[in-house]
């Protein structure tokens, strides 16, 4: 492996070489990121819920959300088999519950009742939405595609991407016709394994014109 410092305050390193570093740094230099907390129903009528590290919304008209899983995983199955899922906001209050969610349980497992939450039944889709969660969208799938590398190999990440076709917000979290983001403090995924982060000071800046 080959490191090279183009000035004295840069690390610089090619990531197929290695990073020479106690752990990997790229997803503590890509945070926070909000957690894709996504639940489905399979084809049987089954429940599942899951926490996804890589999640991110991608349009605004229509909305499209999206996120990645790595390997084949109950959440994949279910959004291939039924076309859809749900995005629950993973709040702090709720943090602890999330976590319980991201156990491997075997397929079939019901995590909404592992971690004692509320499968409240979607208005535009079959699959269920967290009831304690300050907002949740419901959609359908618009693409789940195998990510390829540079030489054209398959990588065990699948991106989904979905079209909001229901938004439920709790109506708490409303101020003045609003959504309160700062209300509803949503968990962020930062830094390396097990670290999280909280919402922070708000800063508001205009766009230019």
């Amino acid at each position: 492996m080959q490191y090279m410092n183009r000035s004295e305050g840069e690390y610089f390193y090619r990531p197929h070489e290695g990073h020479g570093l106690p752990h990997d740094p790229f997803k503590a230099i890509v945070a926070p990121r909000v957690i894709g907390w996504i639940s489905t129903r399979d084809v049987n009528g089954r429940a599942n819920l899951a926490p996804y590290s890589f999640f991110g919304a991608f349009a605004s008209d229509p909305y499209v959300i999206g996120f990645s899983s790595e390997g084949e995983k109950d959440t994949l199955r279910n959004v291939r088999e039924t076309g859809e899922f749900v995005w629950n906001l993973a709040s702090q209050d709720l943090a602890g519950r999330m976590n319980v969610t991201s156990t491997p349980a075997p397929h079939g497992v019901d995590e909404f009742e592992l971690a004692g939450l509320t499968a409240v039944p979607g208005h535009a889709v079959s699959a269920p939405h967290v009831g304690e969660s300050p907002a949740a969208l419901e959609c359908r799938v618009l693409q789940a595609v195998q990510l390829r590398a540079l030489n054209g190999s398959r990588i065990r990440n699948w991106l989904v991407l979905g079209q909001v076709v229901g938004v439920i917000i709790r109506k708490e979290f409303l101020r003045n016709g609003l959504f309160d983001t700062f209300l509803a403090r949503p968990v962020l995924r930062a830094g390396y394994r097990g670290d999280y982060a909280a919402i922070g000071e708000r800063l508001v800046m205009n766009v230019p014109r």
